[in-house]
């Protein structure tokens, strides 16, 4: 029996994804490192590897197909997205594949993309993902077109998302022009990019009007409902707190219903604000006034942008757009008494 060595058997000896191979012995090596380079061609060259001409021609192929990589934070934001994505994508007649992926996890996050660059893919769309450095590598030395979306980035990455210091903002100033003046954050996660931009404006809003945040004031969480749940049980149903900030919708829900177990009434108690203004804020009692981001524009404006790219048009390859946010008034924020 004959053993034929493949280019995943190249990509498993080196730890390069196998499109990462087809390239180096393709001669389209110009993006990656001299390093990676030699051990690839290294690689095949102690493995015996021989290229099957009929798999090259099968690589040539034009793809029509997108892939999804999206994030499985807790909330639903991502339905909107996506369904934007299928809706532009069905108008040019691309096909979609979705992948999850644990948006903090690296080995995840590898499987996921793995999963997609093994694949012929015209591009691909990361919803909410913070890589890891090795996995960002990795995805770029794919050469595979990509655009993150709902996340902003300070370095040079494609995305196209809301501008998350301006939703701390907007959503703080809006709770401080109804006479608030301690307001909480609750359910903020940890990244560097979306926590920490949002953070951001929420301390400029109460800065513009003298107010330090007490430590206890801002509380940390995945953007899940049992991290409402369990920043308002930390605020204590006596709390100074007459506002909160919720860093998405489903963690307001949180802290409005562990506000009504402690016997507080929103708003007259305790105003609350959502991030997000998904179609979770109708169906609760009081609706959720909301920051809301028009995460179907993102997922229509992620299938134009690797159209784009598709069609050689290289001036957005690393294009980062910010899509407006708004205020949507319901019925959770009142005016403070104190």
């Amino acid at each position: 029996m004959v053993l034929v060595i493949t280019i995943k058997d190249i990509a498993k000896r080196v730890g390069v994804a196998p499109s990462t191979v087809s390239r180096v012995l393709g001669n389209k090596a110009d993006f990656y490192t001299a390093e990676t380079v030699e051990k690839v061609r290294t690689a095949a060259r102690e493995l015996g590897y021989k290229k099957n001409q009929s798999a090259a021609e099968l690589v040539k192929q034009h793809s029509n197909v997108i892939a999804a990589v999206v994030s499985s934070v807790k909330t639903n934001f991502a339905g909107e997205i996506i369904e934007g994505i299928q809706k532009e994508a069905a108008e040019y007649g691309y096909k979609l594949i979705i992948v999850y992926s644990h948006s903090a996890d690296p080995v995840e996050q590898r499987s996921a993309l793995m999963t997609v660059i093994e694949r012929p893919v015209m591009g691909i769309l990361l919803l909410s993902m913070a890589l890891s450095d090795d996995n960002l590598t990795l995805l770029k030395e794919s050469q595979i077109p990509f655009c993150f979306l709902s996340m902003g980035f300070d370095d040079e990455r494609p995305f196209i998302s809301s501008d998350d210091e301006e939703i701390g903002y907007r959503a703080t100033k809006y709770l401080v022009d109804k006479g608030h003046r301690h307001i909480g954050f609750a359910g903020l996660d940890q990244y560097p990019n979306t926590g920490r931009l949002r953070l951001a404006g929420y301390k400029k809003a109460l800065a513009e009007v003298s107010v330090t945040p007490e430590e206890y004031w801002v509380q940390s969480g995945d953007y899940s409902y049992e991290s409402g749940l369990k920043a308002m049980q930390q605020y204590g149903g006596k709390t100074d707190l007459t506002g909160v900030v919720a860093a998405s919708d489903m963690v307001a829900i949180g802290v409005l219903n562990q506000a009504h177990l402690f016997g507080m009434r929103v708003p007259d108690d305790l105003s609350i604000i959502g991030i997000d203004g998904t179609e979770m804020c109708e169906i609760v009692q009081p609706q959720l006034t909301s920051v809301s981001q028009d995460f179907y524009k993102m997922g229509v404006a992620g299938v134009q942008r690797l159209r784009q790219l598709d069609l050689k048009d290289q001036s957005v390859k690393n294009k980062q757009e910010f899509v407006p946010i708004k205020i949507t008034e319901r019925g959770s924020v009142s005016p403070s008494l104190n």
